[in-house]
């Protein structure tokens, strides 16, 4: 090969070509640094029949100037790459650049430095070292990482190095890890996982694409299941890749997986150090990790030698990317093992309707796991209509609910109290003139954290100290918080209960893995006896002695324009209701609602699944909504009003007009400012078979806006704000 296009990661200029100089061997994959005027970009070399360019001759070609260290990306994820760009309309440079996510893994092995605590601690300390010194106990990462964990400047740990508070180590940055043993702790298993657990073994010794739905009840073993999968993957010398949805969620798996397989797997998340990304990315690309655990963005890493992917808790929503790349994980999961001929597996207790449907296509295997593990039975579940059983005045909690909590204490059971809304109060107001405290950058109110002594965007991450008088009419003390978050229950149950241990568990405190592992090593010793906490809670976990689930408000996720509302609040209710009675203790779960009557609600109280689903699925039937029909959403954006609407009315206006494609606006977005940008959105709904993406490719391509406008589109969108 004397010639190579590249993908460039600027996708205003396009494919590039370039001559490969002598002596240098390039092939499709390969990752290389070439000259783009004076200045040195990264590319990846491509297929040029699959990445058109206009024509240059030879003569007028630059060379490259260097391959980088790195296996080449392999053909199964050049053409993921490829199928994600073209599904979900966007970049190919920017779906490719999530594959090449640690720059600092494009480069040989060495070493790197980060510094720890000495464990000297003078007498006298500034306030900022003295702060550091608090939240760097057990960290060891470079001076830029630790700056962010402690919340100091560069300098001041600069300033302490110099002091002897902090040392340096020197790390092997290619460090290889531990060995996972497929037979080390092998379990016995129940006669329903026993058939799961063969149709893996047996799918991966097979090595083709076999797509399965694990569809288990809370506490039914679908882990141990595929486990066993997993083992005959690493038994056949091939890699894993298990997708969460969430990173506190790993560390409960981790305990799991190291204690069948004798050590932990490498982990991927966003809140990884430099140094373990790098790590970790060189060792799937040279084929030495065996199995990762990550979220969504794990799903790009270059594995070597791929034999198996499972996605836990399929039904999450939180696998859908909802800026960027627009991509959902679960989907893109399926097609990753369709290119690299492998098992995929779909886990969860209340699986998506897409999903179910798939199966009984034909098109997914289903496997089923309808009862749970060791004989342990499902709680039961009931209603509590808040019209009847109202709480008392300033409080949030029914009375049944609050004896209930008050009996589990007593007998020294755990109880988990589940609300969905961080932070103490959704909404702070002036009790003198009405005036509501809103983000500056979007269409939201700030929600009180009294944890923090903050006032937070929860969309934008905005924080403000709540002021002393009221901005509006200067009214000194007079700031009321209205409505629950889960720090207002949390304080009810002290008053309530002052002798309870309490333990708030949200996106705010399980704010590192060292955190979420206290967690779970508290609550399961015991430490704890009421759990208040958000969908964090939900799934995932698994303490004996937790026999109460109360749900605050099971009406929140009904509210708003979701058009997956009632599906998400079944799944929801139905995950946090699983954490009750896993082992030989019966479980209790009582449901707060205004609306015992509604469809989702009383199917939860039911018992009945198949009800809800059938139900379900003959309104989305109906509807032509997913997974009978398809969905689009175009958003229009700017930081000028006007722009933005302008923009929009001109989508609008240019709107095709088919018998099979319906189209819903422009009008302002629920959330009609965010992060300072004005937002419109229209709703794209067609037949199944509709070739959507040509369609709004075709619609949007002759268009040109002004440099501000941002057009945004999402294919299967989860989000409608």
């Amino acid at each position: 090969m004397n010639r190579a296009r590249l993908l460039v990661f600027n996708a205003a200029l396009g494919p590039l070509d370039y001559r490969v100089p002598d002596g240098m061997e390039v092939e499709p994959g390969s990752v290389v640094i070439a000259p783009l005027g004076p200045r040195q970009i990264l590319g990846i070399v491509w297929e040029p029949e699959r990445l058109p360019a206009t024509a240059v001759p030879d003569s007028r070609l630059r060379p490259l100037l260097e391959a980088l260290p790195v296996p080449p990306l392999r053909e199964p994820l050049r053409r993921l790459i490829e199928w994600t760009a073209d599904y979900y309309i966007a970049p190919l440079a920017a779906v490719a650049r999530m594959a090449l996510s640690s720059g600092a893994a494009l480069r040989g092995g060495g070493t790197a430095t980060e510094y720890r605590l000495t464990g000297h601690e003078p007498a006298r300390l500034t306030p900022q070292r003295a702060a550091a010194l608090d939240a760097l106990q057990g960290e060891q990462a470079t001076i830029r990482e630790l700056a962010h964990i402690a919340s100091v400047s560069e300098g001041v740990l600069r300033g302490m190095v110099n002091a002897g508070l902090l040392e340096a180590v020197s790390v092997d940055v290619d460090r290889p890890y531990p060995r996972a043993q497929p037979d080390h702790a092998v379990p016995l298993l129940g006669a329903d996982q026993q058939v799961a657990a063969n149709r893996f073994v047996a799918a991966v010794d097979r090595a083709e694409f076999a797509p399965f739905l694990l569809d288990g009840v809370t506490g039914s073993g679908k882990t141990e299941a595929y486990f066993e999968g997993v083992a005959a993957a690493l038994r056949a010398g091939r890699q894993v890749l298990v997708l969460m949805p969430e990173i506190a969620l790993t560390e409960n798996f981790l305990s799991r997986f190291a204690s069948r397989f004798g050590t932990a797997p490498v982990v991927w998340h966003s809140g990884l150090k430099s140094t373990e990304r790098r790590r970790a990315w060189r060792s799937l690309a040279f084929g030495e990790a065996q199995v990762v655990v990550g979220a969504r963005s794990a799903l790009f890493l270059p594995f070597a030698r791929l034999g198996l992917i499972v996605v836990d808790e399929a039904h999450e929503v939180s696998f859908k990317q909802d800026d960027g790349v627009r991509y959902n994980a679960r989907d893109v999961a399926v097609m990753r093992a369709r290119f690299e001929a492998s098992p995929v597996i779909l886990a969860s207790a209340t699986p998506a309707l897409e999903s179910l449907q798939m199966a009984e296509a034909g098109i997914y295997e289903k496997l089923d796991l309808p009862d749970r593990f060791g004989g342990a039975h499902l709680p039961a579940i009931e209603t509590l209509d808040l019209r009847e059983h109202p709480p008392e005045r300033g409080r949030w909690l029914a009375p049944p609910l609050v004896a209930r909590l008050k009996d589990r204490l007593a007998r020294g059971e755990q109880s988990l109290l589940f609300l969905n809304r961080r932070g103490y109060a959704p909404l702070t107001l002036c009790r003198n003139c009405g005036y509501r405290f809103q983000c500056p950058n979007c269409s939201a109110w700030l929600v009180e954290h009294r944890l923090s002594q903050r006032l937070a965007c929860h969309h934008c991450g905005h924080e403000t100290a709540p002021p002393a008088t009221c901005p509006e009419c200067g009214e000194p003390d007079c700031l009321v918080a209205c409505g629950p978050g889960v720090e207002r229950i949390a304080d009810e149950i002290a008053e309530i209960m002052p002798e309870a241990r309490v333990a708030l568990v949200t996106s705010d405190t399980l704010t590192s893995r060292e955190r979420a592992a206290q967690f779970v090593a508290d609550a399961t010793s015991g430490a704890i006896d009421v759990i208040v906490g958000t969908q964090l809670v939900t799934k995932g976990y698994h303490f004996p002695e937790l026999t109460l689930v109360g749900v605050v408000d099971a009406d929140l996720g009904l509210e708003g324009g979701d058009l997956r509302a009632a599906e998400r609040t079944y799944q929801q209710i139905a995950q946090v209701a699983g954490r009750a009675g896993r082992a030989s203790k019966p479980g209790e779960v009582l449901i707060q609602t205004r609306h015992p009557e509604a469809a989702v609600i009383a199917a939860l109280a039911a018992g009945d699944r198949d009800a809800f689903y059938d139900a379900e699925t003959e309104a989305r039937r109906e509807a032509g909504a997913p997974p009978f029909g398809r969905w689009a959403a175009i958003i229009v954006s700017s930081e000028d009003e006007a722009e933005a609407r302008d923009a929009a009315r001109a989508v609008g206006g240019a709107a095709p007009h088919l018998n099979d494609v319906l189209v819903l606006g422009p009008a302002p977005a629920p959330l009609s400012l965010l992060r300072g940008r004005y937002r419109y959105r229209l709703l794209i709904n067609a037949r199944r078979s509709t070739q959507l993406q040509d369609i709004i490719r075709e619609w949007l391509g002759p268009l040109r806006f002004a440099p501000g406008v941002r057009i945004a589109v999402d294919i299967d969108p989860y989000s409608f704000v």
